[in-house]
């Protein structure tokens, strides 16, 4: 395959950002299709397609919303293209008033439902439209970022409740449209992948207790990600994987 097609979904600030810069570095990669939720968040993303106006083609999308979802999808297979890497990178830990959980007493109905739309309903919302633009004859990858947290085998200190849930909901769904992928777009590999703690705004609240080792730039864990997503055949579609590799437990 001579040229690839890519999708960042998310792709306004941390890791996404990082993925496009480093989509945008590989001789292969034709076009990148950036999505972000609001022009103030999306600055650089914004400032960098400006740049390179010919490679990177960025589309407001709000992932709570079904509709426009398909109407991203719509807009990419009306170019004619067809996508080779799809990266979902959107999720939220905090936002606003919303916190993560410490006990059952701080459960609320509304918060709980908010980590669902988003880290959970959203990516089950592109399995569904992205299946036409990564069923091809060559092999494409649908990836989206979860995290260890989500695990329930590894669930051993409690607490984030609604995080928790969320990503473990996130890695049901995705192995799920896996199984049907294979039935579907049998060269298309689903994956859900746990980065390590990054050095984002996502993880900038919870960075007191992390080792500094263990303390991500984004460059390194797009690096290590990519490096993992090479390497993966499709025997591995269906798969949950850790930065560095590793098959993860549910």
């Amino acid at each position: 395959m001579s040229k690839a097609n890519a999708l960042v979904i998310g792709a306004s600030q941390g890791i996404g950002l990082g993925f496009v810069h480093h989509l945008l570095q590989k001789p292969q990669t034709e076009t990148v299709y950036a999505t972000y939720r609001s022009e103030e968040s999306a600055v650089g993303l914004l400032a960098l397609a400006a740049q390179h106006p010919e490679r990177i083609c960025c589309i407001p999308v709000d992932v709570t919303q079904e509709k426009q979802i398909e109407a991203c999808c719509q807009q990419i297979a009306a170019t004619g293209d067809q996508l080779h890497w799809v990266i979902n990178c959107v999720g939220i830990l905090h936002e606003g008033e919303i916190q993560p959980e410490k006990g059952l007493r701080q459960l609320n109905a509304d918060q709980l439902t908010r980590y669902f739309q988003v880290n959970s309903i959203g990516a089950a919302l592109w399995a569904k439209h992205l299946l036409p633009l990564l069923k091809h004859q060559n092999r494409s990858i649908f990836a989206t970022i979860s995290a260890k947290i989500g695990s329930i085998g590894d669930n051993r200190l409690g607490g984030w409740y609604g995080y928790r849930a969320s990503k473990a909901a996130l890695n049901m769904l995705m192995r799920t449209a896996a199984i049907e992928y294979r039935r579907r777009s049998p060269q298309t590999i689903v994956v859900t992948l746990h980065p390590g703690t990054t050095d984002t705004k996502l993880s900038q609240p919870f960075q007191r207790n992390v080792p500094p080792e263990r303390l991500f730039s984004v460059d390194r864990t797009v690096t290590q990600l990519v490096a993992v997503l090479d390497g993966l055949g499709k025997e591995d579609s269906g798969q949950f994987f850790s930065w560095d590799g590793s098959q993860l437990p549910w």
